[in-house]
């Protein structure tokens, strides 16, 4: 197991994610204990040290399934992370609460990693409004004991993350983003790090297989990285790609059978980082792949100043690019959901006066019609 050092800790550089464990007839609330407790099992004998779960995921019963797994082993043989669920802005005002109820579901007296969960546009304001003393409390369980690390989560546009930064960067410890080698330009993960690395924040990493789209590549694809590199399983390429970053430090995997944990401890057995030629053909396949359902948006923004309504026209289109290529997720959702209704898709108006300037050629109006109608909006 390759090992990852953080402050005065040893931590394994594969984290075992909780959020993906495996189900009983498929009904994501009711966990397989038996099969998620043999996995783990076998990531302790392995050396995975980093158990990572929230309030939300299984529906609320990854806690309690990790809780009961995990008494059976010391406690100083694993570090355990989980999160105040601020993606619920129905949760703000009871962090107290929550954070005592989740102590009592995981059977233990103090959490090794906390975090902020899931910083976005939708909460942002929330999470900084003294008046719900979120940071104030978990400074205070930090200064209890009851949390040793502090850090955040975050799916959030750059401008977004600065905000958070600004507020309460000095007190981060680590922050976790979704991170591989299709979104390092497509969601612009590289911004995201380099913000990171200019605040020495180590970064941890969540989708490193993007829900498991990275995992499975057409024949094309495939092919090209066999080449460059013969014996090379697919997935594995997602995490030489993370283990060519210096700041990445522990790198979740939601695993859901034991084929994956045997397949992500093979693979985690050493280090081998991408040569820049490798790094440019995975990125090259990104390319590909998001050009084949994305707009060619340059984000020029002659369009804004054309526009009566005044939307941000990049923006939405970076968006709609995301929505299309993932076939729905929650990103998109999430931040136009966020937006006043003049600042929708919806509030186009269909003049086209942007899309008399639009170097692209773009059919704007179209794709906001379009990107609206399949929000629901």
């Amino acid at each position: 197991m390759i090992y990852k050092q953080f402050q005065d800790l040893k931590l394994s550089a594969l984290g075992f994610g909780c959020m993906r464990l495996p189900t009983v007839g498929g009904d994501i609330g009711v966990v397989n204990e038996d099969e998620a407790a043999s996995m783990v099992a076998r990531a302790m004998e392995a050396g995975v040290n980093y158990y990572d779960t929230a309030w939300g995921y299984h529906n609320g019963n990854s806690e309690l399934v990790m809780g009961r797994i995990l008494r059976e082993y010391p406690r100083d043989s694993f570090y355990l992370a989980d999160k105040f669920p601020g993606y619920d802005l129905s949760n703000m005002d009871k962090v107290e609460e929550i954070f005592d109820k989740q102590l009592e579901k995981c059977h233990v007296n103090y959490f090794d990693f906390y975090l902020f969960h899931n910083i976005c546009e939708m909460n942002i304001d929330a999470y900084l409004d003294p008046k719900f003393h979120i940071y104030d409390s978990l400074m205070a369980r930090k200064k209890a004991g009851e949390i040793k690390h502090l850090g955040f989560s975050a799916h959030s546009n750059l401008d977004t993350m600065k905000r958070f930064l600004d507020a309460y960067g000095k007190d981060m410890e680590f922050c976790q983003i979704q991170l591989n080698w299709l979104d390092w330009e497509f969601q612009d993960a590289k911004g995201k790090v380099e913000l990171l690395n200019q605040w020495n924040i180590p970064v941890w990493v969540m989708e490193p297989l993007r829900g498991g789209k990275l995992a499975n590549l057409p024949d094309e694809y495939a092919a090209e990285l066999n080449a460059l590199r013969p014996g090379e399983g697919v997935p594995a390429w997602a995490f030489r790609f993370i283990q060519s970053l210096p700041s990445a430090t522990v790198t979740l995997s939601g695993m859901s059978n034991m084929d994956q944990v045997e397949d992500n401890l093979r693979t985690f057995q050493e280090e081998k980082p991408l040569s820049d030629r490798e790094k440019a053909a995975l990125l090259s396949i990104a390319g590909r792949m998001t050009a084949q359902t994305s707009v060619p948006c340059t984000a020029c923004r002659y369009c804004t100043s054309h526009c009566p309504q005044g939307l941000e026209i990049p923006e939405l289109l970076e968006l709609y690019n995301e929505f299309t290529f993932t076939g729905g997720g929650f990103i998109a959702p999430m931040r136009v959901g966020q937006l006043p209704a003049e600042k929708k898709p919806s509030a186009c108006v269909g003049c086209r006066s942007c899309e008399a300037v639009c170097p692209q050629q773009i059919k704007i109006s179209e794709i906001f019609s379009d990107f609206s109608t399949k929000l629901g909006l």
